[in-house]
């Protein structure tokens, strides 16, 4: 049923796009067109962002792309509502170093991936939030998503070095807006968006930004959704210099009956079982995975006078999750498996304030743009007291599975668990010495703590340590639209706790492993002139490994050797002409675990899990030049093969993923209103991710009207 609708679906795409050209090409009919269509203006623009785009990364304060030393990709909402994304894989699919493994409508469990390096920093406008288990963040009140990546040491503080996914959220506008939008996803999925904004009062001095969203029905895959999301902005100008800000956001979800998520650590073959799509076969009829999100921050920003600024953030934010989530480890390839329920709940909660100045002086001949702060972080969590992880059921991937839980779920919630403190000060000082050149030294000095609220005797839950994260750049800019640069980054992993869940069990669960400290060269290039915008960059990576080790056949979790990352990306397009843009972009990653002890000698040489070695996109965006408003665009992206463990023994296969769509701006009775419409996945290549199956064929059609 749902191949059906999903070829539907595909039809209708394809239909709207014929009609609206039909439409369109009337409309471009000058004896007959109509003055509001006339005035409809769209002109070809390259795919992505501009290189004079200003990026906010934490501690590094506001830049221009181009003066960062650091590979960044920021994507606007424009771009995401035109593409009709609601994912991380869906907003980067242009950007061939950034991955996420989790297909739309399914629980992103793991989060996203760069460069090969899982990532787990998220942030909300300069905030830390915690998105593990679980972990899309709604896009409705997004005014921008921006991955920074590699090592965020200096920039964020303690994470996992693989990179940080930042979101921006929609703010106050000067002008009335009001923007309504429908649309709809295959199988049924409707969802609704109301976004409102403007200034009021006394010389305008009040500004808001409501935005008020829902989406509801059973996606491709047979997932129920639900979710509803209701944010607010404002801000108050005190002074023509000194301003208010608050922010808050609430989102509650349901997900029902997903496909289930695969674990690979028992399989027994060689080659992986056959894909399938039949989606209803891999279902448990009443499991569920949802969370309620919270977040709001609030402070001032202050013009001290033309060259010097100070920001004031306080943010809180809090994240709810109840799971009777399904798993299964895959035995062999006849897709035979052991289904595990799991069922839990997580209340992660986030407190978080900033002190940041950024200005600029003169020493000489020297310009200096100095950015320092303080920050103060602290994330604790209370687990549940119910912790069910069980080998429930079995099946075969290919054939239907009438299993549903009947045990009583209890979701309240136990003391105070996990609780982490961070203290930092921070400073950089990016000089600018002659026409073309700039130095940046930067610096982070941050006090870690875990803080004992197990009360375990049996080990040590906790422990403290202080360490300082180094940034080093030199950038030459031969031209104000080139720029050559290399850096040296330090970054800070918190000590992780080693879990309870797997198969067979860590003998070692409950451990903490300790902090350890990452380092990343790179060496990189930008440029934006005429027709043509160009990034590239090559670095190494270091990092410390965490490694499966069986002793008498128990499993235990440890920390042992380094995980090596040598690779290059460069991304380019170019309009080809005034209508049609056209890119291209690569990664090639050079992986491997270096440095083990004679225990894991096994394992010298590997590939990290997850690591493709390489990932290659080509794209395309063309507006018709007779078609006033009308545009289609295309992206194809390969992805390399890698490996499920260190091991090296499961390999997931390659694929090749194709998607399409295309958007119309017309003018009805005066209102900016825009279609669009897409299709994901459209030659429904079969595909194995990481933990899950692939994403079959499925599209969305959508309206927004502005007034």
């Amino acid at each position: 049923m749902a191949r059906v609708s999903d070829q539907r679906l595909a039809r209708a795409v394809c239909i709207a796009l014929t009609g609206l050209s039909a439409v369109a090409a009337s409309a471009a009919d000058t004896s007959a067109a109509p003055t509001e269509v006339d005035t409809v203006i769209v002109n070809a623009t390259r795919i992505g962002t501009s290189l004079e785009e200003v990026a906010t990364s934490g501690a590094l304060g506001s830049k221009k792309l181009l003066d960062t030393p650091f590979s960044i990709t920021v994507i606007s909402d424009e771009e995401i509502n035109r593409r009709q994304a609601n994912s991380v894989a869906q907003i980067f699919i242009n950007d061939p170093s950034i991955l996420s493994a989790s297909p739309s409508a399914t629980t992103a469990w793991w989060g996203a991936q760069i460069r090969g390096l899982d990532v787990m920093n998220y942030y909300i406008d300069g905030v830390p939030f915690l998105l593990s288990y679980g972990g899309e963040f709604p896009l409705e009140p997004i005014e921008s998503v921006e991955a920074l990546k590699g090592l965020t040491g200096f920039m964020y503080g303690f994470g996992t070095p693989g990179g940080a996914i930042s979101y921006t959220t929609k703010k106050p506008t000067e002008e009335p807006l009001a923007m309504m939008a429908l649309e709809y996803r295959n199988d049924s999925v409707f969802s609704g968006q109301l976004d409102a904004g403007g200034r009021v009062g006394d010389s305008q001095a009040f500004g808001y930004r409501v935005n008020v969203a829902g989406e509801y029905g059973e996606a491709y895959s047979g997932a129920d959704l639900n979710r509803t999301l209701v944010s607010l902005a404002v801000d108050y100008r005190i002074t023509s210099d000194l301003e208010w800000f608050a922010n808050g956001l609430y989102e509650t979800s349901k997900l029902e009956h997903e496909p289930l998520y695969f674990y690979w650590d028992m399989y027994e073959d060689a080659r992986l079982p056959r894909p399938t799509y039949d989606y209803e076969n891999v279902r448990i009829d009443n499991s569920f995975y949802e969370y309620d999100t919270l977040m709001g921050s609030t402070g001032l920003r202050w013009r001290i006078n033309d060259e010097w600024k100070a920001n004031l953030t306080l943010g809180y934010n809090e994240k709810e999750h109840h799971s009777n989530k399904m798993f299964a480890y895959v035995l062999n390839e006849a897709g035979d498996y052991e289904g595990y329920a799991y069922n839990f709940a997580g209340l992660l909660k986030n407190y978080f304030s900033r002190v940041l100045v950024q200005g600029e002086a003169t020493t000489g001949a020297i310009r200096h743009e100095l950015v320092f702060g303080i920050d103060y972080q602290r994330n604790t969590t209370r687990w549940g007291n119910d912790w069910h992880w069980s080998n429930d059921f079995n099946g075969n991937i290919y054939q239907p599975q009438d299993f549903v839980v009947t045990r009583d779920i209890d979701f309240s919630l136990a003391p105070l668990s996990d609780d982490e403190r961070q203290t930092a000060l921070f400073a950089s000082d990016t000089l600018h010495i002659g026409d073309h050149w700039q130095a940046m030294l930067g610096g982070r000095y941050t006090e870690y703590e875990q803080v004992d609220h197990d009360h375990d005797p049996t080990f040590d839950s906790g422990y403290d340590t202080s360490e300082f994260s180094p940034t080093v750049a030199l950038i030459f800019k031969p031209a104000d639209y080139v720029a050559i640069y290399g850096s040296y980054v330090e970054a800070l992993e918190s000590g992780s706790r080693v879990g309870t869940d797997g198969e067979p069990p860590y003998m070692n669960a409950g451990e903490l492993l300790p902090a350890t400290i990452s380092k990343q060269y790179e060496l990189g290039a930008k440029y934006e002139h005429d027709r043509l915008r160009f990034t590239a960059a090559a670095f190494h990576v270091e990092r410390a490994a965490q490694i499966d080790v069986y002793r008498d056949g128990d499993r235990y979790l440890t920390q042992d050797g380094m995980t090596l990352y040598d690779g290059i990306e460069a991304i380019g397009n170019v309009n080809v002409t005034h209508d049609l843009t056209m890119g291209l972009g690569a990664t090639f990653i050079d992986p491997r675990i270096d440095r083990v002890s004679e225990e894991n000698a096994a394992l010298e040489g590997n590939r990290p899990a997850g690591a493709p070695k390489r990932q290659f996109v080509a794209n395309a965006d063309y507006r018709f030049p007779r078609i006033s408003g009308l545009s289609v665009f295309g992206t194809v992206r390969y992805l390399g093969d890698f490996y499920y463990e260190e091991a090296n023994n499961v390999l997931i296969p390659d694929r090749t993923i194709v998607s399409t769509g295309f958007e119309y701006q017309a003018q009805w009775g005066g209102r900016r209103a825009v279609i669009t419409g897409s299709i994901n996945n459209l030659l429904d290549e079969k595909y194995w991710d990481r933990n899950t199956l692939g994403e079959g064929i499925n599209g969305a059609l959508g309206v927004r009207v502005y007034w």
